[in-house]
């Protein structure tokens, strides 16, 4: 059985692996493992880094996330973190946080079927642009997981 067949379980019941990448096709990944952590930040890095107004991503194990094809590029984008993105087309893909080893960051559009992993709240919700509007209930936190 080969690892796209491999089932995992986590608290919904067994899912099938996920899979992602860029925009071209160059860079692609697996995961085997649960997500947590699902969210949409609205930081103002993860705008800039990514072109976009606010931007979905969610938790896995570093255990669990392999990249399986292309060499992904590398840089800091804060003194707390790196990022990675397809060097061809600039897809974002992951951010790994110096003081959360354990785990990665993924860019949840980057999977094949983003709807598997829809997020459960908004995070550095502060920081938004203002014009956008939410017409969603989830909760949101004005920094991390701290109430706002």
């Amino acid at each position: 059985m080969g690892f796209a067949e491999l089932r995992y379980a986590n608290m919904k019941g067994c899912r099938r692996a996920m899979k992602g990448g860029c925009f071209c096709g160059e860079i692609r990944y697996e995961i085997l493992g649960e997500t947590y952590h699902q969210t949409v930040c609205h930081c103002s890095i993860c705008r800039r880094t990514t072109g976009a107004p606010l931007v979905a991503w969610f938790s896995v194990s570093a255990g669990d996330f392999r990249f399986t094809s292309g060499t992904p590029a590398r840089f800091r984008s804060s003194s707390k973190g790196a990022r990675t993105f397809c060097p061809s087309c600039g897809t974002q893909l992951t951010l790994r946080l110096d003081d959360n080893g354990h785990e990665v960051d993924v860019t949840t559009a980057s999977l094949d079927d983003p709807g598997l992993v829809p997020p459960a709240d908004h995070t550095y919700y502060q920081d938004r642009i203002r014009w956008v509007s939410l017409s969603d209930s989830l909760p949101t936190y004005d920094h991390g997981r701290e109430k706002r």
